[in-house]
């Protein structure tokens, strides 16, 4: 995955000495795009802490994921069984401590994207996902047009696809999460959106890794949103 998440530890992500992300497990509180973000939210969490343990299956054969809806994931399940064979490619993996970081990754990729912030995410997104984005912020530069989002709450992150192909690890989640968005003219009028209104929006992320690689960082390579 080459520079996957080169400054993300999983991102899915050298911090100020001191400065510990904050833990956005509900309630990630708001940003506006516009803030000094960390550099690296999910490797700042392995550099805080111990070394993550990798998870053991409980007496009910199931993973434990503390974030994911339900608290656990039946290891004979098609979901589990995919987290099981990622787990055996890379015995350093652990789910859990990927679900914490994925839901820091998604404010610092989100709130990236609205700031402009093409090169700080560069590392982070897949040469598609990233040549998506650079083009979208181009586009609104070149209106002379501002994206202002607010998230004001991350309601549920949840693993929702994980598998091998090959050499690589591929795991999707998907986000749920209230949002402020509104578009701004060069005149700083509201072109689209409503700076009042909170929105619920849901994403879908796939993030994938190399796990013969010594990088142990993955790559945002996908994002969907349904109708």
């Amino acid at each position: 995955m080459g520079n996957g998440f080169q400054f993300l530890d999983i991102i899915f992500f050298a911090l100020i000495a001191g400065f510990i992300i904050l833990r956005l497990r509900s309630v990630l509180g708001k940003r506006t795009g516009h803030e000094q973000r960390d550099a690296d939210p999910f490797r700042a969490r392995r550099a805080s802490g111990p070394e993550p343990q990798p998870a053991e299956l409980g007496a009910d054969n199931v993973i434990a994921l503390p974030g994911q809806n339900g608290g656990a994931v039946a290891a004979d399940s098609p979901l589990g069984a995919g987290l099981t064979q990622i787990r055996v490619a890379d015995p350093r993996f652990d789910a859990a401590d990927f679900l914490e970081k994925a839901e820091a990754a998604f404010e610092y990729i989100v709130t990236g994207f609205a700031a402009g912030e093409a090169s700080k995410l560069k590392p982070l997104l897949s040469r598609e996902v990233f040549d998506g984005f650079a083009t979208a912020i181009r586009e609104r530069e070149r209106k002379g047009e501002t994206l202002e989002t607010t998230i004001v709450r991350l309601k549920e992150a949840e693993l929702v696809e994980a598998g091998m192909e090959g050499r690589t690890a591929s795991i999707t989640v998907k986000y749920v999460s209230e949002q402020i968005n509104v578009t701004r003219d060069a005149k700083g009028e509201a072109v689209a959106g409503d700076p009042n209104r909170i929105t619920e929006t849901v994403d879908i992320w796939t993030y994938e890794r190399n796990t013969r690689s010594s990088d142990p960082n993955w790559l945002l390579v996908a994002t969907e949103t349904p109708e």
